[in-house]
C-alpha cells in the first residue's frame, strides 16, 4: 500500500466539472493498493497517517498532527502509484490491485479515517478526476507499507 501525503492549505477533486470533495488545512492523500494488501496493513497505514506530525507549532517546528490543528483529509484513490517504469517508456500497472479489491480497501481506509478526523472528503474510485491543491510548504511524504512494516 502506498500513500502520498501532501500537506495542503487547500485541495479539491472534481468529476465531470463538479467539485465532489474539498478541504482546507489538511492532507491530500493519494492512495495506491496492491493485491496483497489487507485491512491489517491499512490499519497500520491509517495510524501512521493520522499521527503524522507535519504541521508547524508556535515555534515554527513541524510538531503538530491533524488532530492538533483540527485538520481535514481529502482521500483520492490512485492506482498509478504502482506504475512500473523499468522497461520501455510506457508504464505497466500490473502491480496495482484489482479494482474490486482496491475499492474495498479504499472504502475501508475512508471509514477508518472518519473514526479519527472530523472532515474526511473523498474522490470517486475509478473516475476521471481533476485534483487541485495548494501544497503548504511544499510538504510531501511518501508512505510505503513495504518500507514501514
Amino acid at each position: 500500500m502506498r500513500f502520498v501525503i501532501q500537506r495542503v492549505a487547500e485541495a479539491s477533486v472534481t468529476v465531470d466539472d463538479e467539485i465532489i470533495g474539498e478541504i482546507v488545512n489538511g492532507f491530500l492523500v493519494l492512495i495506491g493498493v496492491e493485491d496483497n494488501d489487507d485491512e491489517k496493513i491499512a490499519d497500520k497505514m491509517v495510524k501512521k497517517l493520522i499521527g503524522m506530525r507535519i504541521f508547524k507549532d508556535e515555534n515554527d517546528k513541524t510538531n503538530l498532527s491533524l488532530a492538533d490543528v483540527d485538520g481535514s483529509l481529502l482521500l483520492v484513490s490512485q492506482f498509478t502509484l504502482y506504475a512500473d517504469c523499468r522497461k520501455g517508456n510506457r508504464p505497466s500497472f500490473v502491480k496495482a490491485g484489482a479494482p474490486e479489491h482496491a475499492n474495498r480497501l479504499y472504502e475501508y481506509i475512508i471509514s477508518e479515517c472518519r473514526k479519527h478526523v472530523k472532515n474526511v472528503q473523498t474522490g470517486s474510485f475509478g473516475a476521471d478526476m481533476k485534483v487541485k491543491l495548494l501544497n503548504d510548504g511544499p510538504f510531501t511524504i511518501i508512505l510505503d507499507s513495504d518500507d514501514l512494516f
